[in-house]
Parts: structure tokens; sequence; C-alpha cells
């Protein structure tokens, strides 16, 4: 019989993608609970009290696209991880990562179309197949390549919604043309936050299972695809980025703890900093749509590149202190079971918010939201650590790797007695 070598535990990786799937909850909480434009913007649906506008720049300058990048880069970590193991036990790697990520793309499917239409999973197997191709290259190299790709990405993005910008401007001129204000008008209707609109929105979710369903069948179809498409210029380098601070010991805490600390220090800063006079700017221009758009899509791409390497930097500065303490162990059996804890979330959430459980879709003020994440997080928290005393893996952690493997895997944890 094959002699299998153990796959190595980190600690460092075990609780950051802890923090990562409790944290990623931040932001989707608002995609779970009201119509999706008020995702862009807290005017379009959600309110802009005071209470609710603070919820809303908190979130923005803090937590949008940082969490769901920390959950990329330690995605493509976890990726390296994997390789080394398969060949450590002398199996094929592209035979091992293909299997996995065929059946993710299965359950990201799945996801999307039978609860939520906010899925990460489908993303990161179809990113995940094309950056297996680059996990031979040095942790430079692929640093190198990544930030080529991010910043093509980024220029091509802040051109494209800065095009939206300049439309804008061109109605507003004296004389505009009516072809230029028409053309204004149908880019605005793109982005109905209208009260029809809003109500059909609620009014769909407030519904049962089947009409939810049916609803992605016939008009969000190819929504999984179009997420790729429309991503791939973020996820992909943020997943090589992932893989190059794998190979140089970053996620694995072999950094000293003072450069841990520096950097992740000045890359929070910087980003904060920059994102909070986004944040003041569009508060002062009452929301306008359009500046929202390239706020959310394309003014935010370096700020949450730089926090979320410095937010990683952070917490392993922090997972490193206080290794060994009560709760740094419940944060990392979060992250050992975080394919659970992040479909589950889903399950959960759906169920409180959608017409076939509790149906409060639309009813809940955003900055009310959040004693929701954190009812989701001692959940989280409570529940993992009991379990993977008990087990060697999350409830979907086993089922995703007996498939990929095609085994059935050994569940429980036999101790000794002694």
């Amino acid at each position: 019989m094959k002699q299998v070598v153990p796959s190595p535990r980190y600690l460092e990786l075990d609780a950051l993608r802890g923090f990562a799937v409790m944290g990623i909850l931040l932001m989707n909480i608002v995609g779970f609970s009201m119509p999706e434009i008020a995702y862009i913007s807290p005017a379009a649906y959600g309110g802009t009290d005071m209470h609710d506008t603070i919820a809303w720049a908190l979130s923005y300058v803090f937590v949008d696209g940082k969490m769901r990048g920390l959950f990329t880069i330690l995605f493509g970590a976890s990726m390296m991880l994997i390789i080394e193991r398969a060949q450590a036990n002398d199996e094929n790697p592209a035979r091992v990562h293909f299997a996995r990520m065929v059946w993710l793309a299965i359950f990201g499917l799945a996801h999307f179309f039978l609860l939520w239409f906010g899925d990460i999973l489908f993303l990161y197997a179809a990113v995940g197949c094309i950056a297996f191709y680059l996990h031979g290259l040095t942790a430079e190299d692929l640093l190198r390549r990544a930030l080529l790709i991010f910043t093509i990405g980024f220029i091509g993005y802040s051109i494209m919604f800065g095009s939206l910008l300049y439309v804008q401007y061109q109605a507003s001129l004296p004389g505009a043309n009516a072809a230029t204000i028409e053309n204004l008008a149908q880019i605005l209707a793109g982005f109905d936050s209208g009260t029809a609109v809003t109500a059909a929105d609620i009014t769909l979710h407030q519904s049962g299972f089947v009409p939810i369903f049916l609803d992605k069948i016939q008009n969000n179809l190819f929504g999984p695809l179009i997420l790729v498409a429309y991503n791939l210029a973020e996820t992909l380098p943020l997943m090589m980025i992932g893989m190059a601070l794998y190979k140089n010991a970053f996620f694995t805490g072999k950094w000293r703890a003072a450069v841990y600390s520096r950097w992740g220090m000045r890359l929070t800063f910087i980003g904060t900093i920059l994102l909070t006079g986004i944040a003041i700017g569009l508060i002062h221009a009452d929301f306008d749509m359009l500046l929202m758009l390239n706020a959310s899509y394309a003014w935010n791409w370096p700020s949450q590149l730089l926090m979320t390497i410095g937010y990683a930097a952070l917490l392993i500065g922090l997972i490193q202190k206080f290794q060994g303490s009560f709760w740094i162990d419940r944060v990392a059996a979060v992250g050992r079971a975080a394919f659970t804890n992040y479909l589950g979330t889903s399950l959960m959430m759906t169920f409180i918010f959608y017409g076939w459980g509790l149906g409060l879709y639309g009813s809940v003020g955003r900055a009310e939201l959040y004693l929701f994440v954190l009812a989701a997080w001692a959940l989280m928290l409570l529940w993992s650590k009991p379990w993977l005393h008990r087990f060697r893996y999350g409830p979907l952690e086993w089922l995703w790797r007996s498939l990929a493997r095609r085994q059935v895997q050994t569940m429980r944890i036999n101790k000794t007695p002694g």
C-alpha cells in the first residue's frame, strides 16, 4: 500500500481563511437581503440616513473587495499546497487539481442556481484552471505577471466606466444634442432603481423557491460565465499573488514579525486614505449613480489590492501573537471548514431573507443587517471546532474531497484511549 504523506497544516493559512470567510459576509449580507443595486449605492436602496451612510462608508473603505481578495489569494496559496502534497505522494498534480476544480465548478453552479446569485466558487474553479499552468513560475515572476495583468484590468475598467462619466458630462453641456441626452438616459436606465424595478425584485425574492430558480434560468442563465469574464483580470492576478506569497513563505509565517507589521501598516494605511477620500467625495455628490459605478468597479482596484495584502500581513502577525489562544483556535477551525461555512452561510441567509424561508428580504435596514452577521459569526465559531475535534473534515470538505478522489474519505478521527 502506498504511503501517503499527510498534508501539512499551517495555522496562519487556516486562521486567515477563517477571518476571510467570516469577513466576506460583511459585504454579502447586502446581496442576500436587498436588491442587487443596493450593493453599489445606498441611495439606490437601503437608505442614506446617518447610520446607514456610516454603515455603507465603513463597508466601502474597510471591507468591500478586501475580504473577497483575501479569500482569493488564499485560494492561490492553497492551490500551491495541494500541488506540493500531490507531488510528495507521487500523484499527478494536474489530475488532482483539475478533479477538484471540476467538482468545485459543479458546487458553484448548484450554489448559484439553487441558493444565491453571488456565488464565487464557479469563478474560482474556472480561474483556478488557468492559474494551474503558472504554478511552476518563481515567486518573482508570478508577482510581476500578476501586477501586469492587474494593471491592464484596472486601466481597462477605468476607461470603460470613465466613458460613462464623459457621456454624462457631454449631456450636461448647454446645447447638448438630443442623441447625447438620449444615450445618457439609456445608460442610466440600465441601472434603474426606480420603485417599480425595486418592487418587482422584492416581490420575486419574497416568493417561493421555484419562482426564484426559474427567474435565474430565464434571465440569468449565463450569469456564472459572465462573472468569470468580468472578474478574470482581477481574480487571476490575486490568485497568482497568493501563489507567490506561499512560495516566498509569507503565508507559512516564516517572515519576521516586524516585517509583517511594517508592510501591513503601510499598505493598509495607504489604501484607507485613498478610499476614505473617494467615500467622502461620493457622499458630497449625493451618491451619483455613475460616480458610484466608477468607485465600485474601477477606482477602488489599487486600494483593494494594497489593503488585501496589508490585511493578510496584519492578521498573520495577530495570529502568531495569539497562537494557542482559545479564540484563534476557533477562527482557525472556521477556516478549516471554510467551504462548509461559506455555503452554509448562503443557506442560512437565503432562508432568513427569501420567501421560501422567513421572507425578510427588503425589510431590514443596512445598519441592522450586521446583527445577522454577528449571529452567523457566532454560529461558525461555535460549531466548527467541536466538529473538527471529532472529524477530519467539515461536511462539505469531506464530500468535495471524496468526489474529487472518487473514493469515500475517512471521516471520523480515531482517538487512541490512554
